[in-house]
């Protein structure tokens, strides 16, 4: 068992995936005539005069990639290299992968989960935001008590650095990609007629080109996506036969609004603490705030009786494609963003600058919103009201506007 482990986080396994799909690391030398440009690189060996990173710490006092456009001078600044340190071979792949791991990032969450809100059915969206809410939780908590580092570069082409200073073990990407489209794909066929063969396939396709995306991206080990698989689907049959049983609690209970607020934000404030700043907390944070005021915002819809939920008996039709609806949903879809990006704008500038006036803390301190008691409170209520908007007034403008 021992020795599954270390084949399945051996970073050279993502190397060696990397380089099938046509992405080679480039060493620091310029390319010879007749060398081969993608040949993968021992640890230890220096890429344009910088030493490999054998360890997580040795790499968060500069989080920069050692395979990005980018090296470190010995005095902590940066320097421009003189070319990129990585080479594409297909250019097909390179963009899907790019484009499949974007189904992990907020802007992917921020648009395409309302969607489904706004375009097919308030109650999928509720479950898809439950249950990505639970698998995000634990997947990133159990990254900061394993605290198992990413692959290593070299050998691993590393085509992110947001998250490098995060640790690895399970990927969170996989998690939700698992969670969000096996939970559309279970809760769907009750509320809308379709072949379910066919969405048992976009499942199993979407899911797993997210996957390989972080294999592609170096962002992740085999081991890393593999768990975070299993996570997924260990908790999707751990809960859901209480699925329902929840939907009632959370849309009828008197004491549902309160709960929600109170518990997302508790598990912010008692997210595990790190010796060093990771953008887990406050992406953390992101997730609960917008679950806590979507769950108020529907227990608001059900109290008032306006739940904008499909009418006539269940499962309803696909709603035909026909001009007008493709431009109804086009409208839905572009309105919808821009007030879900202008509230998070709003907010996010308004709480921070509450918080510095409250704690004294000069408004040039861009370091200042990373401290927890700025962090957490800021970032849980610019995407409660995120939440709230997306939930409560986006549908009653479009009822407004004509569009629903």
């Amino acid at each position: 068992m021992r020795g599954l482990w270390d084949f399945l986080q051996d970073p050279e396994l993502v190397a060696r995936f990397q380089r099938r799909c046509g992405l080679f690391l480039v060493v620091g030398a310029p390319h010879a005539p007749g060398k081969e440009k993608g040949t993968a690189v021992p640890n230890g060996t220096r890429i344009n005069g910088e030493t490999t990173r054998g360890h997580l710490k040795a790499r968060l006092n500069h989080r920069q990639d050692r395979n990005c456009n980018y090296k470190h001078t010995g005095n902590g600044g940066a320097a421009d290299c003189s070319r990129p340190q990585y080479e594409v071979r297909n250019w097909l792949l390179h963009f899907l992968f790019l484009l499949s791991a974007g189904l992990g990032h907020e802007i992917f969450y921020i648009t395409c989960l309302p969607c489904i809100h706004w375009n097919l059915d308030p109650f999928l969206c509720r479950r898809l935001i439950n249950m990505w809410t639970l698998v995000m939780y634990i997947g990133q908590v159990m990254k900061d008590l394993l605290k198992l580092p990413r692959p290593v570069s070299p050998p691993v082409v590393k085509l992110e650095t947001r998250v490098d200073a995060e640790y690895g073990l399970p990927s969170t990407h996989a998690m939700a990609a698992t969670a969000i489209f096996f939970t559309l794909l279970l809760s769907a066929p009750a509320r809308v007629q379709f072949p379910f063969e066919v969405g048992l396939l976009i499942a199993t396709t979407l899911s797993t080109l997210v996957c390989l995306s972080r294999l592609y991206t170096g962002m992740h080990s085999v081991l890393d996506v593999v768990c975070g698989v299993l996570i997924s689907a260990v908790l999707i049959l751990l809960t859901f036969p209480y699925w329902e049983a929840f939907d009632r609690f959370q849309l009828t209970s008197r004491i549902s609004p309160f709960v929600a607020l109170s518990l997302l934000l508790f598990l912010s404030y008692t997210y595990p603490e790190l010796d060093h700043y990771s953008t887990t907390r406050g992406d953390t944070t992101t997730i609960l705030g917008v679950c806590a005021g979507c769950s108020v915002g529907y227990w608001v819809n059900e109290q008032l009786g306006r739940t904008f939920e499909p009418e006539g008996t269940l499962p309803v039709p696909l709603p035909p494609i026909t001009a007008p609806a493709v431009g109804r949903g086009a409208c839905r879809f572009l309105l919808g963003v821009v007030a879900l990006v202008g509230t998070r704008q709003i907010m996010k500038r308004l709480s921070l600058q509450i918080l510095y006036l409250w704690y004294k803390v000069p408004k040039s301190d861009d370091n200042a919103r990373r401290r927890k008691e700025i962090e957490v409170p800021s970032k849980f209520t610019t995407y409660t009201v995120v939440g709230l908007v997306n939930s409560i007034l986006v549908n009653r403008a479009f009822f407004l506007l004509g569009l629903l």
